[in-house]
């Protein structure tokens, strides 16, 4: 089961984002835990976690966390800002499942 992480500044925003990748997961039947989280509380879920996406609005830590979490093994990636602003999970997921 892959662990995606999803951040922006505050966890709210991401959160519906959270919902649209989850009703994606169920229906192409793909085993997958998706939570979202501010950036300030990632750290107590960076030990579990596969992929991180990072909201458009907080994409300018990408090297921070990459530098980071990558080598650990972790994907690290920046949501596209146009399918964050259509709320687009399935785009998203797929993408993410791809990485």
């Amino acid at each position: 089961m892959k662990k995606i992480t999803l951040i922006c500044a505050a966890g709210m925003s991401t959160s519906l984002m959270v919902t649209k990748m989850k009703e994606e997961a169920k229906k192409l039947g793909v085993d997958v835990e998706i939570r979202a989280t501010s950036e300030s509380k990632f750290k107590q879920y960076a030990d579990d976690t596969d992929i991180l996406l990072l909201g458009p609005q907080v994409g300018f830590l990408l090297n921070k966390y990459k530098q980071t979490y990558e080598p650990k093994g972790m994907k690290v990636e920046v949501i596209d800002s146009i399918d964050y602003g259509m709320m687009n999970g399935e785009k998203v997921l797929k993408k993410v499942l791809g990485l």
